[in-house]
């Protein structure tokens, strides 16, 4: 007679969750020396608080940017465990004040700074271009036996066999992984939310989102507990956090960095490109971050990546012309004032160089665009996702509920209904690449090749600067992208002016969306946070796109407010 086995009690959703913080709680309280205690009584806005807690030397260290700090440990003035230990108290201290971190990794970080230090002092160089540098990890990029989650209460006790290929480059590179950051359940926010670690809070203002879906990198990366860090993007979730946070984010064309090793429903079949990329403080962390990965030929190993070297030579300068296109709107809303006076101000100086044109950019069908790229996103009507939070019994996020259940445009496809969509994206790409070769002022008559193209399209990220909790339900500004492949960069410009940036009296909406739009801003709840806007470029044009912006950053000296 057979024996019959009992099924395994389902554990509650509710004590998954606390495991998860309980294990995060962890690793903070094992960081040397211990992360400071913070205030009882926090005030809205935490920037200012690390610089009134932490030593006068980890403040130094961890305010540096990507390329400084790179050379004092090249140079040897300073030594990776130093470096490694300051960010480990910083990045602890960031987790206290915004909930951004699923784990510190103090044991792993300084093994790895103390490996560094001795091949320093062995062989008088670095290990690679990265060597010592702390740089953290949006908790979905696989990192081995480690958890992969990707904010599924389900998925707690997936655990990744091997690192990422990108963190495999990374490390041969010299990089040191130190923290692990927040991401939304379902990974489709431009929010992070979810039950397995809350809420993860703007540190300008703990009343809005720090953006999604990698907003624990975001709101990490302000408060200097990282000062270069991984997301993904499959509709913003670089750009939102970085914009949000005052931040530079890149979103590079699909397939030039490696993809292979992390975790998210449906990897492999998605319809729409989700892309690895940047955050960092500096724009030059973004082009050390690109080359360092590109240098290496990774297409080599992951054969689906494009085989195009990083051309980090390319420049723009005075005696080049150089043609940008001003996207005001996209026809269908407005963005707020800041934003709108932001690319006023940006403007008004980009009139003023002799060199540049600047031409106004009107928006080709982007409502379009978002019911196919939206159609693409769930091709199997959400059925995954919904088991993927169902299976444990925990609940359904707002923002999840709102892409998934309350979108119309997710419906399980057929072949010939997602045969039909595919189509339609692929005919939308091609008519928009008309729309921008429509841009030339002349064709060469015997080559054919069409001169005066505009060469970036500067552009809102998004309709707002970084909107109350819940409310980021607007994806047109940055989704639009990557239904066309085209990079993406954004860069932080000022920060809203309650004075300055009024509310337009009398504004008609353009649409309902609009006027939903238009309902949420209020200048003075938005008061102080960063304004930030977006590059765009061609598909692989990534880098004219950043030399753009360091040309433009140069000359008309942005950003326009100080960023810490």
């Amino acid at each position: 007679m057979s024996r019959t086995t009992k099924a395994k009690p389902k554990r509650p959703w509710q004590d998954i969750a606390q495991e998860a913080q309980n294990y995060r709680d962890a690793s903070l309280a094992r960081v040397q020396p211990s992360i400071p205690e913070i205030p009882a009584q926090l005030p809205m806005n935490v920037m200012g608080v690390p610089r009134a807690i932490l030593e006068p030397d980890e403040i130094r260290m961890t305010e540096l940017p990507t390329e400084a700090l790179l050379s004092l440990l090249a140079s040897g003035e300073v030594t990776a465990i130093t470096v490694t230990k300051a960010f480990l108290r910083r990045a602890g201290l960031a987790q206290k004040l915004t909930n951004c971190v699923t784990e510190l990794l103090p044991e792993r970080a300084l093994t790895r700074a103390t490996f560094l230090d001795e091949y320093f002092m062995k062989y008088k160089k670095t290990v690679g271009p990265l060597h010592g540098l702390p740089i953290s990890v949006k908790e979905h990029i696989g990192m081995e036996a480690l958890t992969l989650n990707a904010g599924y209460v389900s998925w707690f006790d997936k655990i990744a066999k091997e690192d990422a290929h990108i963190l495999q480059i990374l490390w041969r590179a010299g990089a040191v992984f130190h923290a692990r950051t927040t991401e939304p359940q379902s990974m489709m926010h431009l929010e992070t939310d979810s039950n397995l670690y809350g809420v993860t809070v703007n540190p300008y203002n703990s009343n809005v989102t720090a953006g999604g879906s990698s907003g624990g990198e975001g709101a990490l990366i302000a408060l200097r507990g990282s000062c270069l860090g991984i997301g993904s993007d499959v509709g913003g979730s670089i750009r939102s956090p970085a914009a949000n946070n005052g931040l530079y984010g890149f979103k590079p064309t699909a397939f030039r960095i490696p993809t292979d090793g992390w975790g998210f429903i449906m990897a492999g079949a998605d319809c729409v490109d989700t892309v690895i990329g940047p955050l960092s403080t500096s724009l030059s962390g973004i082009k050390i971050f690109m080359k360092t990965i590109i240098d290496t030929k990774p297409w080599l190993v992951e054969p689906a990546l494009t085989p195009l070297p990083w051309d980090f030579s390319l420049k723009f300068s005075d005696t080049q012309p150089l043609k940008v296109a001003v996207l005001w709107h996209d026809d269908i809303v407005k963005p707020h004032p800041p934003v709108t006076n932001a690319l006023r101000s940006v403007v008004s100086k980009l009139q003023r160089m002799p060199n540049v044109s600047v031409v106004d950019w009107k928006p080709y069908l982007h409502d379009e665009a978002w019911a196919i790229i939206s159609s693409l996103y769930f091709t199997d009507g959400g059925a995954e996702d919904s088991e993927a939070i169902e299976s444990s019994g925990e609940p359904w996020r707002p923002l999840t509920e709102w892409i998934i259940k309350e979108n119309p445009c997710v419906k399980k496809l057929s072949i010939g209904e997602l045969s039909y969509w595919l189509e339609e994206r692929e005919a939308y790409r091609k008519e928009y690449a008309k729309v921008w070769n429509d841009t030339a002022t002349e064709c060469d008559p015997q080559t054919g090749e069409r001169n005066g193209l505009v060469d970036v399209i500067l552009c809102p990220v998004g309709p707002g600067v970084a909107p109350k909790h819940n409310t980021a339900r607007y994806w047109y500004y940055t989704s639009q992208w990557n239904l066309l492949n085209y990079p993406a960069v954004v860069f932080p410009v000022d920060k809203v002016d309650p004075q300055r940036d009024r509310k337009e009296v009398g504004y008609k909406p353009m649409t309902n969306l609009d006027r939903e739009n238009w309902k949420l801003y209020d200048p003075e709840t938005f008061a102080g946070l960063p304004v930030s806007l977006q590059l765009v470029g061609r598909r692989y044009e990534d880098e004219k796109l950043l030399a753009v912006l360091q040309y433009l950053q140069e000359k008309i000296c942005l950003p326009f407010a100080e960023f810490p």
